[in-house]
């Protein structure tokens, strides 16, 4: 039996209504499809408010699949496809230490209902993060090689990594091993040890790093990212953020307790909006500069702050 990439043709409606989406409304933009979206964004004012909402396309998910990277592995994968007909950039969302797939299931839902079709992964959650981060460009490998066994609207030159936590470290590893993306975004990176400063400086892709507050949630050496990653880096914190705010559930799991985390909806979607920017900009026009663009407002408000890129 041949497989599309481990995807059966199944899928479930969210965009049709789903008690579990947080009602952060709908954007009042009515495009008719992606490249008019994308025109509209890139000739208005540049805001990362615009993002908090659910963008204006409906979303098709293929949840629990096999991503069959070769004979013997089988990668757990939720695909999130955008609506529209036009190809469309891929963003691949890797977990941090003991998370899986499912801590990114609204980003990736939310991401697609901006346009970008999205691929949340479950790679071994307690690393080897070297060896994850090698595992994720070789997925990425394998879809610029074969875009159609994701779907054929999946535009190859617009493959862009997401990570949270060490999975941030993962798409840092990934970049410097020559994955064929348009670069990485990684949501509040931490380090994994002494090995990483040597991949750094090899990255050579467009890399935003979106913080927590490192005041009320410090991470292991997230200071690594900007200091050793030579060129086209850029990073901002948003302010009170907590390390978990950086992932987003849509079904909460059975164990979870909310007195558990310290994530807060508000501080989630204030991520979500960050990262869709982001890759909206990425995807669209090559580098962040869009995103960064949008950003102004939050930072003079100060909901966000500590920009630098170099």
């Amino acid at each position: 039996m041949k497989y599309r990439v481990g995807f059966a043709i199944a899928w479930l409606a969210l965009a049709g209504g789903c008690a579990r989406l947080p009602s952060t409304g709908v954007t009042p933009l009515k495009p008719a499809n992606s490249i008019e979206l994308r025109n509209y964004l890139l000739t208005h004012q540049a805001d990362v408010d615009q993002f908090r909402p659910r963008g204006p396309f409906a979303v098709e998910v293929l949840e629990d699949r096999e991503l069959l990277l070769s004979a013997t592995e089988r990668i757990p994968a939720d695909l999130y496809l955008s609506a529209p007909r036009e190809k469309a950039p891929l963003a691949i969302l890797l977990h941090g230490h003991d998370n899986t797939k499912d801590d990114h299931a609204y980003q990736a839902y939310h991401l697609a209902s901006w346009g970008i079709h999205s691929l949340a992964v479950t790679l071994p959650n307690n690393g080897p993060w070297v060896a994850n981060g090698r595992t994720l460009a070789r997925i990425a490998a394998l879809i610029r090689r074969r875009p159609e066994l994701i779907d054929p609207r999946v535009d190859v030159n617009r493959i862009i990594l997401v990570g949270h936590s060490y999975g941030g470290a993962a798409v840092a590893i990934a970049l410097a091993e020559g994955a064929p993306v348009a670069g990485g975004i990684l949501l509040d990176a931490a380090g994994t040890g002494k090995e990483l400063p040597g991949f750094l400086r090899k990255v050579a892709k467009p890399v935003m790093l979106l913080g927590a507050d490192e005041r009320v949630s410090p991470v292991r050496d997230r200071n690594y990212f900007f200091f050793y990653v030579r060129s086209n880096v850029a990073e901002i914190s948003i302010r009170d953020a907590h390390h978990e705010d950086a992932e987003f559930r849509i079904k909460v799991a059975p164990f979870d307790l909310a007195e558990d985390s310290a994530a807060t909806e508000e501080m989630q979607i204030t991520f979500v909006s960050a990262l869709t920017a982001a890759a909206f900009s990425l995807g669209q026009t090559g580098n962040f500069d869009y995103a960064w663009r949008s950003y102004a407002g939050a930072l003079a408000s100060g909901k966000f702050f500590g920009p630098v890129k170099k």
